[in-house]
């Protein structure tokens, strides 16, 4: 069984810093693609970023330049480090594995159980 570990949330002022980290933990061959979304209060879940196994990256428009993705293979592990937050940065954020191949099965994709990150003074 892949499961997701997410930790590194918690309260941070507008225009700190926090580094969010994923674990994929149990027996694993390859991981396709890593990445993190969020939901914040009263709206869907979105997406912020991912990065693929061969490091190409993606951003939604309201993090890029502020947030960095970034991913080691042999730990399957996946971090984001959030600069300059704001109040809008507040939600759960989830992270995500798609293309996860395991020795007994495949999973098209596996959530986290995520972690809250409240931007506020």
């Amino acid at each position: 069984q892949v499961q997701l570990v997410e930790s590194g949330g918690g309260l941070v002022q507008p225009g700190g810093s926090l580094r969010l980290s994923c674990t994929a933990s149990g027996s694993i061959f390859v991981i396709n693609k890593m990445g993190w979304y969020r939901q914040a209060p009263g709206k869907q879940r979105e997406f912020v970023a991912a990065v693929s196994r061969d490091a190409s990256i993606q951003y939604s428009a309201s993090v890029k330049g502020r947030f960095t993705i970034s991913r080691d293979n042999a730990k399957n592990t996946v971090y984001l480090q959030m600069n300059s937050l704001e109040p809008e940065d507040t939600a759960v954020y989830y992270c995500n594995a798609a293309g996860v191949l395991a020795p007994t099965r495949q999973y098209p994709e596996i959530w986290g159980q995520g972690t809250l990150v409240t931007v506020s003074s």
